[in-house]
């Protein structure tokens, strides 16, 4: 059985898709780029301020479905650049200090909005 996850805590889809879909147990939360949903644009100019806004976004979407930060299995990074894979990195391992979840990370030609980071995340209850 397939569920769309939405939340007004996140931000809205640019695009023909869903902020997530959960499926038999595994939650599939689509690329989130660093769009602060209470102004709807992104304000942070910097990886750090970025890669924060990006996982506030996660968290929002985790939480309306049920999950936690524990229960990613999988994510993808996408950098603009990956001269801000360390920026990323240390605010990534905020979020994941233990059972890290598996992970790819990789420089792309562009993102949308202009953003600096993309990350998409996957997971299971």
């Amino acid at each position: 059985m397939k569920k769309v996850i939405n939340t007004p805590k996140a931000p809205a889809a640019i695009g023909p898709y869903s902020q997530a879909i959960e499926a038999n147990g595994t939650l599939y939360v689509s690329g989130q780029i660093p769009i602060n949903p209470a102004v709807g644009k992104i304000e942070a100019n910097d990886i750090t301020g970025q890669t924060e806004q990006v996982f506030e976004n996660i968290k929002a979407i985790l939480d309306e479905a049920g999950y936690t930060f524990g229960d990613v299995v999988k994510s993808t990074v996408y950098l603009s650049d990956m001269a801000d894979f360390a920026g990323m990195n240390d605010v990534y391992k905020k979020y994941y200090q233990a059972e890290c979840p598996a992970r790819a990370a990789f420089a792309v030609k562009g993102l949308p909005l202009g953003s600096l980071v993309e990350i998409e995340t996957i997971a299971v209850k």
